[in-house]
């Protein structure tokens, strides 16, 4: 679910503000610095910031605070077990920290399209905007799309941070897979067996979702395959 949540979300937004980054004249590289800098930041420091800043659930929480403004009673955001609250507080999260990493990755590509395609297309009568958008840029952003998305899924399998600093391991309704094998192998039972043996099935997992996802975007695919 949270691969659900997060994958697409990260991958419109990144795409999204290579985009405006892309289209500036000038403080490009400002711009691309501030959106990039939340990459250095520890997960588990955010997380803190999250939970007992923003999203804390009292009145004095940046995020209760802003929508007082507009006459809306607080919010308990972790105290209830059921959607959507607990998710604005993981994906906003998860969202801050590695939308500006995968920007840049767009960014780059974005920057090697040969000029001379948007030319000819306007040439053509191809309209800029979403027409350029869907047959000219989309297309010539299809491998780093992939190589996007497959980095996405890997680290959607491998979220603890955030769940563990916010949510805790008490919570049985919001439990990744990492946070099951910590359970087993450091909690309580101490099984290092089942712990080892479930680290092995997700690395499994993992492996067969991206090599699926991979063959069905044509990752590694040459020009001549295409």
């Amino acid at each position: 679910m949270f691969a659900a949540f997060i994958v697409p979300t990260t991958w419109a937004l990144s795409l999204g503000l290579a985009l405006l980054v892309n289209q500036l004249r000038f403080m490009r590289a400002f711009f691309r610095s501030v959106f990039f800098l939340p990459t250095a930041v520890s997960y588990v420091a955010a997380a803190l910031i999250w939970k007992m800043s923003i999203f804390s659930g009292v009145r004095f929480g940046l995020m209760n605070t802003a929508l007082g403004w507009f006459g809306v009673d607080n919010i308990a955001y972790l105290a209830n077990p059921s959607p959507p609250w607990y998710w604005l507080v993981i994906v906003t999260l998860r969202l801050w920290i590695q939308a500006g990493f995968y920007m840049i990755l767009f960014l780059a590509a974005l920057q090697n399209i040969p000029a001379e395609l948007y030319e000819a297309a306007a040439i053509d009568g191809a309209k800029r905007g979403w027409q350029t958008f869907r047959h000219i840029t989309l297309p010539q952003l299809r491998a780093t799309s992939t190589a996007v998305i497959l980095l996405l899924l890997v680290a959607a399998y491998q979220a603890f941070d955030e769940f563990f600093n916010i949510i805790g391991t008490k919570a049985t309704w919001a439990q990744t897979p990492l946070m099951e094998l910590y359970k087993t192998a450091l909690g309580t039972s101490q099984d290092y067996g089942a712990g080892s043996a479930g680290a092995v099935i997700l690395s499994l997992l993992i492996c067969v979702v991206t090599l699926a996802q991979g063959r069905i975007m044509g990752f590694g695919r040459g020009e001549e395959s295409k």
